[in-house]
């Protein structure tokens, strides 16, 4: 499947970054550093990884709420992300969309997005877009479960599948649409089932296990860039911590909890790594102090950030059009 051992190590790198970032996060949440509500996908980094790894930068992708994963595996700068969550005008959007709606689109990154299942019509544009333009790029988006009810997803998928977008549907599963159990709320026992309805290829996965994804997503991408249409991928995972950072999470069952807590995608792709011999724990030790350091010298700079200018409150708001009255 094309993984040096430069591509794992970087992959690993990227898990831990992801990891070192939220937990980052949600302690400078706590402590009133970052405002308004950050949706971490701590335990998740295995799909976004995974999945981004298949992608070139001018692929592009439509995330969710719980989205810096997906964000900064695709190519987005960590820094200009903190800042993005301190609301500081060097953020990637200028301190105006914060943890929900980060946005790079010179990486590819077209929005987070606040609306359950919002990503899903903006991916599924976007590969049209890659279809007429003859770029030869593809299109992912992200969505959780709770989304795989909505109709958006339902209408983009009968229009890809009938159109044959370049386009990959990911769901990350994590059983829990804020506090709806997911066997609750459809018949099916897997998203993936409904790929059947569209006659296109749907397949469930471990999404904790990165090489899975990646392996995976990398036939999903092939046959989205032959132009044989899109494919269902369902990522079943699960978020280490609430719906969202400050949440009283009582809905879950501890033991269950627990169980998937042992099945922690960093630990195992370590043990992996090592297992196999592809690196040393002196590396893999080494990857994980310059973390550290990095995550230190990107809170730094958020920190350190000018607030924007009240001045530039409508700024980058509104698009220019054409004066139809003149």
């Amino acid at each position: 499947m094309g993984l040096t051992k430069e591509k794992l190590v970087d992959m690993y790198r990227q898990m831990v970054t992801i990891r070192r970032f939220e937990e980052k996060a949600s302690e400078l949440y706590k402590s009133g550093k970052i405002p308004g509500d950050v949706h971490l996908c701590i335990g998740q980094e295995a799909v976004a990884v995974g999945i981004c790894a298949t992608l070139s930068r001018e692929d592009l992708i439509a995330v969710t709420h719980r989205a810096h994963g997906q964000v900064y595996a695709k190519g987005a700068n960590l820094k200009k992300m903190m800042a993005e969550l301190f609301g500081k005008q060097t953020g990637c959007c200028k301190g105006k969309g914060g943890s929900i709606h980060l946005a790079d689109v010179e990486a590819g990154v077209l929005g987070a997005n606040g609306i359950v299942g919002g990503s899903i019509g903006i991916g599924t544009g976007a590969a049209l877009a890659c279809l007429l333009k003859k770029t030869g790029n593809i299109a992912v988006t992200f969505f959780g479960d709770g989304a795989a009810n909505r109709g958006t997803f339902h209408e983009s998928v009968n229009l890809a599948s009938i159109w044959k977008l370049p386009v990959v549907y990911v769901c990350e599963n994590n059983f829990y649409a804020m506090s709806s159990f997911q066997r609750d709320a459809m018949a099916v026992q897997n998203v993936s089932e409904r790929a059947a309805a569209y006659g296109i290829p749907g397949v469930a996965i471990d999404g904790n296990d990165v090489i899975a994804v990646y392996e995976t997503g990398l036939e999903a991408v092939r046959r989205a860039r032959e132009g044989k249409g899109p494919t269902l991928i369902e990522a079943i995972t699960w978020r280490h911590h609430g719906h969202f950072e400050g949440e009283n999470d009582v809905y879950r069952d501890p033991q269950e909890h627990a169980s998937w807590l042992k099945k922690d995608p960093i630990p195992r792709f370590r043990e992996q790594l090592l297992r196999k011999q592809q690196v040393t724990e002196s590396e893999l030790e080494k990857i994980e102090k310059d973390v550290q350091q990095e995550i230190q010298e990107t809170v730094a700079f958020a920190d350190q950030s000018p607030n924007p200018d009240p001045g530039e409150l409508l700024e980058d708001v509104y698009k220019a059009g054409r004066n139809t009255n003149a």
